[in-house]
């Protein structure tokens, strides 16, 4: 014997008379397994975060929630570029909506080698893509925030020794009209900073790193101008932001510098 069809009421799909449409609604901060490709040829596993918003007209009472998470489950295994922004085009479509956003925020790991001994190991960095979809037009933004060290330029020159030096965050976003690796960003920001950052140092290391933090002393303007010189280069890079934060050592306070550009209004 055959069940009776139970018909349940679409509540959000029932129209709303207050005429006010809502710019994003959606879900928030929901972790989720992924899987990304790197240079190496290889991928990461990895969890990450996800925000995914899309908008609702004014006539429309709700979105439908659970088709957010349906459309993650079925992008787990490999996310790349191309499969963000499919998603983003998925998402639109089946919740019949003009724009959608999608942020995934997560951690990427590079194995390096120190600079003497060889000896390798990961280095963690935070990764965020932002994508847009408006008009069927999806459009990708890249975050990446590098850990460097910086060595004051002022400090070298006034003291008889040493000089103060502290970690830094350089915080990288860029719109891409090419295809760029994760680590060709990350490379770009390491090789700007008075000395790049490592998991595992032996000592012939930690005194090589040292040296060559005092030997490129940066400022964080410096730091800044420096990458976004080479930004202007790249012609991959359509447009950007470089933001550079110092972690003073000297002072109970931040140094920071941020320089943006549209190099297609230039």
């Amino acid at each position: 014997m055959n069940k009776p069809v139970i018909t349940m009421p679409d509540v959000q799909s029932s129209a709303d008379t207050r005429r006010i449409a809502i710019d994003k609604v959606g879900i928030k901060d929901i972790k989720y397994p992924v899987r990304v490709k790197d240079r190496t040829g290889g991928e990461q596993n990895t969890i990450a975060n996800f925000n995914m918003y899309v908008n609702l007209p004014h006539d429309f009472k709700g979105t439908h929630m659970s088709r957010f998470v349906e459309i993650l489950n079925e992008h787990e295994y490999e996310i790349t570029v191309e499969s963000f922004k499919n998603m983003l085009s998925e998402m639109t479509t089946r919740l019949e909506a003009e724009a959608g956003h999608i942020e995934m925020i997560f951690t990427y790991f590079v194995r390096k080698s120190a600079p003497i001994s060889g000896v390798k190991s990961l280095l963690d960095y935070e990764v965020t893509f932002i994508g847009e979809i408006t008009d069927k037009k999806p459009s990708l933004i890249v975050k990446i925030v590098v850990p460097v060290t910086s060595l004051c330029p002022c400090s070298k020159k006034i003291s008889d020794h040493g000089a103060h030096n502290q970690r830094s965050h350089v915080t990288i976003t860029v719109k891409t009209n090419g295809f760029l690796w994760i680590e060709d960003l990350i490379d770009l920001v390491e090789k700007e900073a008075s000395c790049e950052l490592y998991g595992l140092l032996k000592r012939p290391d930690e005194k090589h790193v040292t040296e060559h933090a005092y030997n490129n002393p940066k400022f964080v303007e410096d730091m800044v101008r420096d990458i976004a010189a080479k930004l202007n280069k790249d012609n991959r890079v359509s447009c950007y932001m470089v933001e550079s934060e110092n972690f003073e050592s000297i002072h109970n306070h931040s140094a920071y510098a941020m320089i943006q550009s549209n190099k297609q209004d230039s």
